[in-house]
């Protein structure tokens, strides 16, 4: 029977996790996962190849690469440099049937999200620091623009339909037509399921990006098929729903109760219960009271701050083969 009650997240990694064993059983997905050397950030490669894989993991067809680096939540220039140098070689790695470094490549970022709201700023605070080039061939036409091997860059902040009454994918749709990139990447705050993927997991996909999905809002998605144009997402998860945390709680309190031989029976009582049926006991019980609730750490500001940088840095790098506008 479908779980009512499913934990959400957007990471594929985490949605790998949810499947018992190794994650290398489901059918009609694969995973890689690696270390790279020298550093502490872990890799994690999940692809889901056909249909059994898009109903098992609930998610479309195609590449997920999932960095995570405790680090990240640490202000320090030289670590973040080489997330970005990372970030720039996976992005070039879902990019490598396509010749992006041409002067004739048009991309356009795309910075979703609200920049009034901290967790929700992610994106448009990403758009501060990128590097657009498009104005330069307008402006001084095409001669400027001859022998220089970089692509065209363009970027844009369309709000949220509470700002501008429409959705990110009708405004962009508009901006399609005129301008006709090749590429969209779209960066986002994400929901993750685990708070400590909170400000320190990215993930990177070549299958789009469903606006406002993270925190259960139903929008319009920005794939290759709704606009014509193939779409990098680039998300970074920074708030986990209210009930999912605690969950975590009662897990460990379960544990706790079953070492105690005064608490054990209790202990095994709840742990009879399925993580489906806790998880919807603690939603019937928190929701009413609360409604849908969101959490976001205290140090949210300063996060999204940093990470903005690294992510701007990693497609300077890959795009423009430099890491700082």
């Amino acid at each position: 029977m479908e779980n009512t009650f499913k934990v959400r997240t957007d990471l594929a990694v985490e949605e790998r996790e949810s499947f018992p064993g190794d994650g290398g059983e489901i059918s009609g997905v694969s995973l890689r996962e690696w270390h790279q050397a020298g550093s502490h950030m872990k890799m994690t490669e999940v692809k889901i190849l056909d249909e059994n894989g898009v109903k098992a993991m609930g998610k479309p067809k195609g590449s997920y690469i999932t960095l995570e680096a405790d680090r990240l939540s640490v202000k320090d220039e030289d670590y973040h440099r080489e997330v970005s140098e990372e970030l720039a070689k996976q992005l070039g790695r879902l990019l490598k049937d396509v010749d992006y470094t041409n002067r004739d490549f048009h991309v356009l970022v795309v910075g979703l999200g609200n920049r009034a709201v901290t967790p929700d700023s992610l994106g448009p605070r990403v758009l501060n620091h990128i590097q657009v080039t498009r104005h330069l061939k307008v402006e001084y036409g095409d001669e400027f623009w001859k022998g220089r091997n970089m692509p065209i860059i363009t970027g844009i902040t369309p709000g949220v339909m509470a700002q501008t009454g429409m959705e990110s994918a009708e405004i962009l749709k508009g901006i399609i037509k005129e301008t006709s990139p090749d590429l969209i990447i779209a960066i986002d705050a994400l929901a993750a399921r685990s708070v400590r993927r909170l400000g320190t997991t990215i993930q990177l996909t070549d299958t789009g990006i469903h606006p406002g999905s993270g925190v259960g809002n139903n929008r319009h998605s920005l794939t290759k098929e709704s606009l014509g144009v193939p779409v990098i997402a680039i998300g970074v998860p920074t708030v986990v729903g209210a009930a999912a945390i605690v969950l975590d709680t009662v897990t460990a309190m379960i544990g706790a109760l079953t070492e105690d031989m005064a608490t054990k029976g209790m202990g095994e009582y709840m742990e009879s219960m399925s993580t489906d049926e806790q998880y919807a006991l603690i939603r019937e019980l928190l929701e009413p009271e609360f409604g849908p609730l969101y959490v976001t750490p205290p140090d949210i500001d300063e996060t999204v701050k940093e990470l903005s940088f690294t992510i701007s840095e990693a497609i300077h790098i890959a795009f423009l083969g430099k890491e700082e506008a």
